[in-house]
């Protein structure tokens, strides 16, 4: 059964499945739509055109669905989705998408978003993705499933960040990251693969991604191998400057799966 704290606000035309609770000083408007079980702990906003899926859990002064920070927006009526069994903490910020960019913000089941961290509009994030707390998406980014970001990172608008990628603490990406890379604290958007992640895969016939990073193909190119290896779409066109991969990991071990120096085209 629904419970609703009698001093929540919410708006007799939002829709609410059963067995949500709102908690304390809750808002919730008129467009939005929340699925079975979702939990709203205290003090949560969640606005606009905003649909919530099963099992999220909702902390304290998040504000879902606002409108985005895009000096362009004029209004109209877009939508953020969020997916199901997501954690959502404290402070977090999730705007909706704009007509620019298709007008849907997106975001995946299984993901951890912790206090305090921005998704802007028109991003798409996969499944299981966590961002750390404070950590900073810009409009337009795409996050593939299981990737991990940092505490106070900012992602630049329109970059790509790959499947299972990691981005440091502190790191500001302003380039694309492949997947199974990942880029350090820094300006420097270093882009790198971990051995761990491709170690047991170097021999197989038909490794995931290996070889596009052992041939130094062009990024957009070796994106889009890796991307089909690993039953990913693709998420257009490569943003990537001029760069050369360490020829060693950040951790400094051997390893005979190391693909070596990796130039990405110039934008």
């Amino acid at each position: 059964m629904t419970e609703v704290h009698a001093t929540a606000i919410v708006d007799p035309n939002a829709e609410l499945a059963t067995d949500v609770v709102v908690g304390p000083f809750c808002v919730i408007g008129p467009a939005v739509r929340l699925g079975q079980g979702v939990r709203l702990e205290s003090h949560v906003v969640v606005t606009g055109r905003t649909r919530i899926g099963p099992g999220c859990r909702i902390f304290p002064f998040a504000c879902l669905g606002h409108r985005p920070q895009d000096l362009k927006f004029r209004g109209e009526e877009t939508e953020l989705v969020i997916g199901s069994n997501n954690q959502i903490r404290e402070h977090v910020t999730m705007h909706p998408g704009t007509v620019g960019g298709g007008g849907v913000t997106r975001v995946g089941d299984d993901g951890l978003y912790m206090a305090a961290i921005h998704v802007a509009h028109d991003c798409q994030l996969g499944n299981g993705v966590i961002m750390a707390n404070n950590a900073t998406l810009g409009g337009h980014v795409h996050i593939e499933d299981e990737a991990l970001l940092g505490g106070v990172c900012a992602v630049h608008q329109f970059v790509r960040i790959g499947r299972q990628a990691m981005i440091g603490g502190l790191a500001g990406v302003e380039n694309d990251v492949i997947p199974y890379g990942v880029a350090l604290r820094g300006r420097s958007s270093t882009a790198c693969v971990r051995p761990t992640a491709i170690c047991s895969q170097a021999r197989a016939p038909s490794p995931s991604g290996w070889p596009s990073w052992r041939s130094a193909s062009p990024m957009s190119r070796a994106w889009s191998r890796s991307c089909a290896s690993s039953r990913a779409p693709g998420l257009g066109r490569s943003a990537c400057r001029a760069r050369t991969v360490p020829a060693e990991p950040p951790c400094r071990r051997s390893s005979p799966c190391w693909p070596g120096p990796v130039r990405f085209p110039a934008r």
